[in-house]
């Protein structure tokens, strides 16, 4: 189903019956990869799930966004469902979005929060990551010099994608930049905001939002508790579809 939302046009998905449960996918992803998830959920719940703008099947943004720029969204997508109370599902991207959506006021009630592999806590970067950063800022000032582009014009360019995350590189220009607003957002005072009760699922080997990411956020939830799936990474619902599934219809009681 498609609808305008903030002056885009929005792929979303609405499934089942009985009280609300909105589902957001992760950076670079789309609600396809949740089709699982909301089948099992569509058995006693309504679940919305968008492809959030600048992914699937929806627009991107005319500018760069902010994580705020998202909930301002999700708050404006969510007004047409006559929403009273709502459990929110997230992965990644989408999880940090719901931090920061429990940190507003909000014309619902947030019954639950399902958080998977989800992001929020900025990395501290190493001595070797800080010299490899400060080397990169110093190639990237001589690289934008004028006479530098006018010799050798792809250079900064390369320069760029050498340095690049999967996730950046495969960005267009205005997601790149919304990726470097997203992923720079430390989120870790907003996380007692989530007083909810509140599930932290997450793979054991994930390495783009580590299990320690997870053990924080159990640490700063006050009603929170953290699931650890085993021989699973940054997709653990998929990874470890099954034992996921299991665990969701137990605390959604299905």
């Amino acid at each position: 189903m498609k609808k305008s939302v903030c002056g885009l046009e929005i792929n979303y998905l609405c499934k089942g019956e009985g009280e609300t449960v909105l589902i957001l996918h992760g950076w670079g992803s789309n609600i396809g990869v949740h089709s699982a998830m909301i089948d099992l959920l569509a058995q006693k719940y309504r679940v919305i799930a968008p492809d959030l703008p600048g992914f699937g099947e929806s627009e991107e943004p005319d500018e760069p966004w902010s994580v705020d720029n998202y909930v301002d969204f999700i708050l404006e997508f969510i007004k047409d469902f006559n929403v009273s109370k709502l459990t929110l599902l997230g992965h990644s991207f989408g999880g940090r979005v719901i931090i920061k959506l429990c940190a507003r006021e909000l014309p619902f009630s947030v019954e639950k929060v399902i958080l998977v592999d989800a992001a929020g806590v900025k990395p501290q970067a190493s001595s070797e990551q800080k010299f490899k950063q400060a080397v990169y800022r110093k190639t990237k000032w001589v690289f934008s010099t004028a006479l530098v582009k006018k010799v050798c014009p792809n250079l900064l360019d390369d320069l760029r994608k050498k340095n690049g995350s999967a996730d950046y590189n495969a960005a267009s220009e205005t997601m790149k930049k919304t990726l470097v607003n997203v992923v720079n957002e430390d989120l870790t005072e907003l996380m007692p905001c989530v007083t909810c009760p509140a599930l932290l699922i997450w793979g054991r080997n994930d390495t783009a939002t580590p299990l320690s990411d997870g053990q924080t956020m159990e640490k700063l939830m006050p009603e929170s508790a953290l699931v650890v799936l085993e021989n699973a990474g940054h997709f653990s619902f998929l990874d470890q579809s099954a034992q996921f599934l299991r665990i969701l219809a137990s605390f959604m009681n299905i």
